[in-house]
């Protein structure tokens, strides 16, 4: 065992000696070491129920003749870190979160290790941790928030319940008391906000990558179900050290196609591009938006959930979840190991599924993959949207640019009814390099949406969005403004086309007056100057290679 490093021999009657002071004993010196890495906060509500999981996680390592330790490893929550610049740490602390996990466990040698997760960036960043190590691995995400209810508004979720509230509430169609009573209903329990955003979206694609156990992502995280998974899932920690079954041997190609292909069909979070991407290079494998490009043209949605629709994570499991998804899409599906022991074609062969919410493939009544990425000159490298928070009448959209150099100055203007229909929101100097830290937009995409103007207006962006937005918006714009990208150069009153059946967006500005614009700009000043965001600037790689840094 790899823990032997720290417990065998005469030179490591010093090791014993702290372990002992932990609590370990002598019989249990013997036993595999796994680590849990926790990240249990009272700061976000879908991670404030793991103190139970941790138990339940213990009690079933303990179980199966293993030791546990837990270990701490920080987490953001993107709702809270919104809108103000929080959120500019958030995308950054996938890769911080990462090298917590790989330090502490290769610091102590462990043998395997649960990886306790929820929201947005912890579940990708615990993964990529994962890959470093590549020792037996297993992850628990905590599960979904219950919905919402209130006056009669039956599956509220954080999107409808709070941020879209704002826009109602400032375009006169609800009161302040109905503001605050939405306020107060929309998250009532503790886990994931209820859609198919990106921390319910990351649960489910590391189900569907075999990381975790068959029904873990969907599991209310106030469920008894939600309990004996964590239980479960240190029992087959155990299994899997005695196997010697890493990470590598999980999340490959195969698998991570299959991601790929039921992120398409579900229509998840565009942050999905970043994440799979730098899970693909953590473990050295060859994955890269020519597969989004190339299965985008294959796979057709098959379910929309919150944003895109009023089905909510609660919906989608008692449909049957993942696995159900998994046997809609059987004949897009690669054979791949789970740590369930159990293959994941065989999961989806065992599978019940309510065909009502989740069709057979060929029964869906949808024709476009959820997402999409989008070419030309105004985003060479590429850019991407959430085709399925489109209304299909908006899938050609073409309006008067309106720029802004900041998320900030962006909603001043949506907020003094600036924005008009017809226009097209341009917010630069927002991506991993020029944030830095590639915010997400959905303050002012769920402000548009709540005045009405979701299907008037498109909002562009080298920055990211929340999985909760939905409207022409399109994200991820590469090259950035900061790196000189074609978004530097729009200027008020330009022409600007997107066109998601074709798979295109254009600056509708000839080829010299673009040259011209772009010998005038003026050179990226960084915003910050110091600490871990300016060292992230410095480092950091662009978005469509997963914003590596």
């Amino acid at each position: 065992m790899k823990s032997d490093n720290i417990k065998k021999g005469i030179a490591r009657t010093p090791h014993r000696g702290l372990l002992m002071a932990t609590g370990v004993s002598k019989n249990n010196m013997k036993a595999p070491f796994i680590g849990i890495a926790s990240s249990f906060s009272d700061l976000v509500p879908g991670h404030i129920g793991m103190r139970d999981l941790e138990r339940q996680i213990e009690k079933g390592i303990h179980s199966a003749g293993g030791q546990s330790f837990i270990f701490g490893v920080p987490a953001i929550c993107d709702g809270i870190a919104m809108g103000h610049d929080g959120m500019r740490y958030s995308l950054p602390s996938r890769d911080l979160i990462a090298d917590c996990v790989e330090s502490v466990v290769a610091a102590h040698q462990l043998d395997g290790i649960v990886l306790l997760s929820n929201c947005d960036k912890i579940t990708p960043g615990m993964l990529i941790g994962a890959l470093r190590l590549n020792i037996p691995a297993i992850i628990v995400t905590a599960g979904p928030m219950l919905d919402g209810e209130c006056r009669g508004h039956k599956k509220l979720t954080m999107v409808t319940g709070s941020f879209e509230a704002v826009g109602k509430f400032r375009n006169g169609e609800i009161t302040d008391e109905e503001l605050l009573e939405l306020e107060e209903a929309s998250c009532p329990s503790a886990g994931a906000c209820q859609g198919m955003y990106t921390a319910n979206t990351m649960a489910c694609l590391a189900e569907v990558m075999g990381m975790s156990l068959p029904y873990c992502a969907s599991a209310s995280a106030v469920s008894s179900q939600k309990r004996r998974i964590a239980f479960d899932s240190g029992m087959q920690i155990v299994e899997l050290i005695k196997k010697d079954l890493k990470p590598s041997d999980i999340i490959t190609r195969k698998s991570l196609r299959n991601a790929i292909t039921v992120d398409l069909a579900l229509g998840g979070s565009t942050n999905t591009f970043l994440h799979i991407l730098a899970i693909a290079n953590a473990g050295g494998i060859n994955v890269t938006l020519d597969d989004f490009e190339e299965l985008s043209k294959k796979i057709h949605q098959i379910v929309k959930i919150n944003p895109s629709s009023t089905l909510t994570m609660t919906d989608f499991h008692n449909a049957g979840g993942v696995p159900a998804t998994l046997k809609s899409l059987g004949k897009f599906l690669n054979d791949t190991k789970t740590v369930s022991g159990i293959s994941a074609k065989n999961i989806a062969k065992q599978a019940y599924k309510d065909d009502n919410i989740i069709p057979d493939y060929d029964q869906s009544t949808y024709t476009q993959a959820g997402l999409s990425i989008l070419y030309g000159n105004l985003a060479k490298d590429g850019c991407v949207i959430k085709t399925s928070g489109v209304a299909p009448e908006c899938y050609t959209f073409e309006g008067n640019a309106k720029t802004f150099d900041s998320e900030e100055d962006a909603m001043e203007a949506l907020e003094n009814d600036e924005i008009t229909e017809g226009d097209v929101i341009v917010i630069r100097y927002e991506g991993p390099k020029g944030g830095p830290g590639m915010r997400e937009m959905l303050a002012p995409t769920s402000l548009l949406v709540g005045k009405g103007l979701g299907k008037k207006c498109a909002l562009i962006t080298d920055g990211r969005f929340s999985g909760a937005t939905r409207g022409i918006c399109v994200g991820h714009i590469c090259p950035e403004a900061a790196n000189g990208g074609t978004i530097a150069l729009i200027e008020n009153g330009d022409k600007i086309k997107i066109d998601i059946t074709n798979r295109s967006i254009e600056l509708l500005v000839d080829e010299k007056t673009l040259e011209e614009r772009s010998k005038n700009l003026k050179p990226f000043e960084p915003k910050v100057k110091s600490g871990y965001l300016y060292k992230y600037s410095q480092n950091v790689q662009d978005a469509s290679h997963g914003a590596i840094a």
